[in-house]
């Protein structure tokens, strides 16, 4: 089978397609063809090192001292089980699905392994396979968080870095929660059509003039030294990407200061996977597809993230089902 892999951290030229055997399921294990994944910011960190401020001496220790100890990137996919090991009976071959592989990655590969009783979870049939895998990094990260925030109707919600694959989902998901949506992005029309109340520009205009209740910051452009003047009473600080001072004061903050301050981030469960596909399907969080890239062209869809001006998802198709291009 082919896979997507990289031997030494870098740019994007170190990813490539090469070939190795195809995996067999254990008893209690599943075989998914793998038809869409998601190439995150999460695979660009692995692949480059590059880290928020402070969280750089940590990195080798995480994915590989010399070099990277999981060298197939890719923490979601979209695809159909293709073999089932015995003792595993929830699912059957032909079935499609959506799973999540966290930190264990490796789901940039024709096939995958998972336990049967892992975060996988039916893919709508209305959904395709390139918005089902989308649903997973971008949609569970912002739900999550917004879900730590107790976000209620009317609360004035800011998202900072509103048009890639977290702010587009978290734009939908506030307003799906009753909130009002400030964007901030530079992405002006896209995230308007994203159903956001009030777009700023960062590049003409500061969002933390303003007060709000709950900030999301998306791209680590908002620490707390900026915008805990911005903060309502009892508002809340969302750091998705975060400098590791501001990760370490959290609780000192939350305790001391009247505010809330959340930084720990959710690892997508089977119940949070299935309400999202729920929520998509009745057309309330639609994913946010930049483009999707064939495996060939790996090195291409990690270059459209590092340039850091994507909208939504960079997608890899993993087969050649899936019409490559912007969508």
């Amino acid at each position: 089978m082919k896979v997507a892999s990289y031997a030494c951290y870098g740019g994007p030229e170190v990813v490539q397609v090469v070939e190795q055997p195809q995996p067999e399921p254990t008893d209690n294990e599943v075989l998914i063809q793998v038809v869409a994944s998601t190439v995150s910011a999460g695979d660009w960190r692995a692949r480059s090192l590059v880290m928020p401020p402070g969280f750089g001496v940590f990195a080798r220790p995480v994915f590989g001292f010399s070099g990277p100890r999981q060298r197939v990137l890719g923490m979601d996919l979209a695809g159909r089980i293709a073999a089932v090991g015995k003792r595993v009976t929830e699912w059957q071959v032909g079935d499609e699905v959506v799973a999540h592989s966290g930190m264990r990655m490796g789901c940039h590969a024709q096939y995958v392994v998972l336990r049967g009783d892992a975060v996988i979870v039916r893919k709508p049939l209305s959904l395709s396979f390139e918005a089902a895998t989308s649903l997973v990094f971008g949609a569970g990260t912002a739900w999550a968080f917004l879900l730590k925030a107790k976000v209620t109707p009317g609360e004035r919600v800011a998202i900072n870095g509103a048009s890639g694959a977290v702010g587009s989902a978290a734009v939908q998901l506030a307003k799906h929660l009753g909130a009002h949506v400030t964007a901030v992005s530079s992405q002006v029309d896209c995230v308007r059509a994203l159903g956001a109340d009030r777009v700023v520009d960062y590049q003409r205009e500061d969002f933390a003039v303003d007060k709000y209740d709950v900030i999301l910051d998306c791209v680590g452009t908002a620490p707390w030294s900026r915008v805990k003047r911005s903060l309502n009473p009892g508002g809340r600080l969302l750091l998705v990407v975060g400098r590791f001072a501001d990760l370490f004061l959290a609780p000192w903050i939350s305790r001391t200061t009247g505010f809330k301050m959340v930084s720990e981030p959710t690892s997508p469960s089977r119940e949070l996977l299935t309400t999202l596909a729920g929520l998509a399907t009745e057309g309330v969080c639609v994913p946010l597809i930049d483009e999707v890239f064939a495996l060939e062209a790996v090195a291409e869809a990690h270059r459209r993230v590092d340039s850091g001006h994507k909208r939504g998802n960079v997608v890899l198709a993993m087969t050649d089902e899936l019409r490559t291009g912007s969508r």
